[in-house]
């Protein structure tokens, strides 16, 4: 089974920080075989409360070309160390609107990072940010 495991998520207050982190494991990311963690490009999306998915930020398979919703950029950076099989977001200014469940999600793709969750094979279970005013 393949398995994205996001943490990090919790309640903080607005103008605060956080940084999340997804752990890929799993048949398809064994390290040295075609679906090795690194042969896939990441994204981070978010689901409001009442609202649809969005996305917030992805990238590539070797984290040198990164996207972001234009709502986070200049405050949510994301990265990646492929010999931990994690992607991180760091979260910074958060306010009430990022109060959202986070979700992870990789996509077999050695190109540049897409931004549909269409485009996504495999999601994890998300982790719940919280952002009080």
């Amino acid at each position: 089974q393949v398995q994205l495991v996001e943490s990090g998520g919790g309640l903080v207050q607005a103008g605060g920080s956080l940084r999340l982190s997804c752990v890929g494991s799993g048949r398809d990311f064994v390290k040295g075989s075609a679906g090795d963690f690194s042969n896939y490009a990441v994204a981070w999306f978010c689901r409001p409360p009442g609202k649809e998915r969005e996305f917030v930020a992805a990238i590539s398979w070797a984290g040198g070309s990164t996207m972001y919703a234009d709502s986070v950029k200049d405050r949510f950076t994301i990265s990646r160390d492929n010999a931990k099989n994690t992607v991180y977001l760091q979260m910074n200014n958060l306010g009430p609107a990022n109060t959202a469940v986070y979700y992870c999600a990789a996509d077999f793709n050695l190109g540049t990072p897409r931004t549909r969750p269409d485009d996504y094979d495999y999601w994890g279970q998300g982790t719940q940010v919280t952002v009080s005013s």
